[in-house]
C-alpha cells in the first residue's frame, strides 16, 4: 500500500465521524450524511492522485469544501425531483404519467444528474446555470472568467454527453 493510499486511509479514520456529525446537520438524514460522507472520500481519492493527502494543511476545512459540493448537487437533484413530481400532480388527468413511466423518468433524471457528476466542475456550472436558470452565455463567460468561445466548447461537450446518454437508451 502506497503512503497516498496510507494517508487517506488515516484521514478517514480521523475525521470520518466528524464528516458524518457535520453532514447530519446539514441533511437532518444519517443514511443521507452517512452517503455523502463516503461520497467524499471517493471524490478525495479522485482528486488526490500524484498528491499525497498529508500536504493538505486543514483536512477538516478541505473534506468541508468537497462535502459542501456535494450537498448542494444533493439539494439540486431533490429540488429537480420535487419540481418534476409538483409538475406530474398538476397535470390533468387524461396526461398524467403511469407509474412506470414516473419510474422511468426518474431513472433517467438520475442518470442525468450522474452524468453531470462526471463533467468537470466548469463545464458542469455552465450546463446548469444555461439549462436550469437560462443564463445567457456571454453572462456565463463574465461568471465563470472564461471566454464566451470556451463557454460554447463547454456547453458542446456537455450536451454531447447528453445525446450519448439518449443513444444508451
Amino acid at each position: 500500500m502506497g503512503s497516498s493510499q496510507t494517508s487517506i486511509i488515516t484521514l478517514y479514520r480521523e475525521h470520518h465521524g466528524w464528516l458524518h456529525h457535520w453532514l447530519c446537520g446539514k441533511l437532518e438524514c444519517s443514511h443521507s450524511a452517512a452517503d455523502l460522507a463516503q461520497d467524499t472520500f471517493v471524490r478525495l481519492l479522485r482528486r488526490k492522485r500524484g498528491m499525497s493527502v498529508s500536504e493538505v494543511e486543514q483536512p477538516r476545512a478541505y473534506l468541508r469544501v468537497i462535502a459542501n459540493g456535494l450537498v448542494i448537487d444533493y439539494y439540486r437533484r431533490r429540488s429537480l425531483e420535487r419540481a418534476y413530481l409538483e409538475a406530474l400532480a398538476q397535470m390533468p388527468e387524461p396526461e398524467s404519467v403511469s407509474p412506470e413511466e414516473r419510474e422511468a423518468l426518474l431513472e433517467t433524471l438520475d442518470r442525468i444528474d450522474a452524468m453531470l457528476d462526471r463533467l468537470p466542475e466548469r463545464i458542469r456550472q455552465a450546463f446548469l446555470m444555461s439549462q436550469l436558470e437560462g443564463v445567457s452565455y456571454s453572462d456565463i463567460a463574465l461568471l465563470l472568467r472564461v471566454s464566451v468561445r470556451t463557454v460554447k466548447r463547454d456547453m458542446k461537450h456537455a450536451f454531447t454527453r447528453c445525446l450519448a446518454l439518449m443513444v444508451e437508451e
